[in-house]
This record gives structure tokens, sequence and C-alpha cells, in this order.
């Protein structure tokens, strides 16, 4: 897996830099074929955003995104909205298709 951090107009120290990995590394590990993980740091005006998004081989990309005023708190609400959207795409992996049981 490919792993892109991108600042724009941030100052992202080598910590933040560290966890955002580290959660992307964690999460990847629960979904297969993870291609690639895009981690942006956005520091526009007063509110900094940060945006995930993890591209899968033959699958639906997962795009998360949360805002606050310090991109600490920004990564950590990202993380959990990406973490709710992962454990979303286990469950309807392991749900059979039509409801039915065997056996």
């Amino acid at each position: 897996m490919e792993i892109i951090l991108h600042a724009h107009h941030a100052d992202v120290t080598e910590s933040l830099r560290a966890q955002a990995e580290a959660a992307v590394i964690r999460l990847a590990k629960r979904l297969h074929r993870v291609a690639i993980a895009i981690v942006r740091f956005i520091g526009d005006g007063q509110t900094r955003r940060v945006e995930i998004v993890l591209q899968r081989a033959r699958s639906r990309e997962l795009f998360v995104h949360a805002d606050a005023r310090e991109f600490a708190p920004a990564l950590s609400a990202a993380v959990h909205r990406l973490e709710s959207q992962v454990a979303r795409v286990r469950r309807s992996r392991r749900v059979p298709n039509n409801g039915d049981r065997t056996g």
C-alpha cells in the first residue's frame, strides 16, 4: 500500500504525520486490497481540515473529512469516521446476499 501525505497551506508536525500514517495502516489492515491511502491536511483560513481517501482495488473508495480549529482534533474525527465506514464495509461483506441461511 502506498501512503501519500499532502499538506496544503499547512505546517504539519512529524508526530502528526506519523499518527496519521499509523491510523491509515491500522484501518487498511481491516480491509482487503487497499492500493493507495491519501491523507490531506488543508489549512485555509481559521479552519483546519483533514481528508482521508482509501482507494481499493476493484471496489469503491472510502472518503472522509473533518474540520476543526487544529489538525489533531480534525485528524481524530476523520479517523473515527473512517473507522465507521470500514466497519460498515466489513459488515456488508459478511451478510449473505439474500439473507437465506443454509443448514
